[in-house]
């Protein structure tokens, strides 16, 4: 699907999509907190990335393929509370809230998810239930 470098970025930093998570996307740059990899895991589900989800998860809880809905439009990112998850820390959480529009109905997923950082890299572990 993809998106162009000067278009507003889907996680809602305020950015253009090229200098926040397009960058990451890419494989340019490497998300500095375990926020950023979540902002940027997120904008990989607006833009239909499954690829970058696959290498942004930890090999410990990645699928073996990840099948996106092409029909699912997410609207808009809502980050509540983080814990670590800084530049110098290990692990980290997120909690947000993701918008999502399918088959002409609004709904929104809620999840704290763990992250842990392997060999410099943020990776998405799980989800806290």
């Amino acid at each position: 699907m993809g998106l162009e470098d000067g278009a507003r970025c889907p996680c809602l930093s305020g950015d253009v999509y090229g200098d926040c998570c397009g960058r990451f996307h890419s494989e340019t740059a490497v998300p500095a907190t375990a926020e950023a990899l979540m902002r940027s895991r997120y904008s990989a589900f607006a833009v239909g990335d499954a690829a970058y989800l696959l290498r942004s998860w930890h090999p410990s809880t990645r699928p073996r393929r990840l099948d996106l809905d092409p029909e699912q439009r997410w609207t808009r990112l809502d980050v509540l509370a983080t814990t670590g998850g800084g530049p110098f820390e290990t692990e980290g959480t997120v909690e947000f809230v993701a918008h999502y529009v399918v088959d002409g109905h609004r709904d929104s997923l809620r999840e704290h998810s763990r992250f842990r950082r392997v060999d410099g890299r943020w990776l998405y572990l799980d989800a806290i239930v």
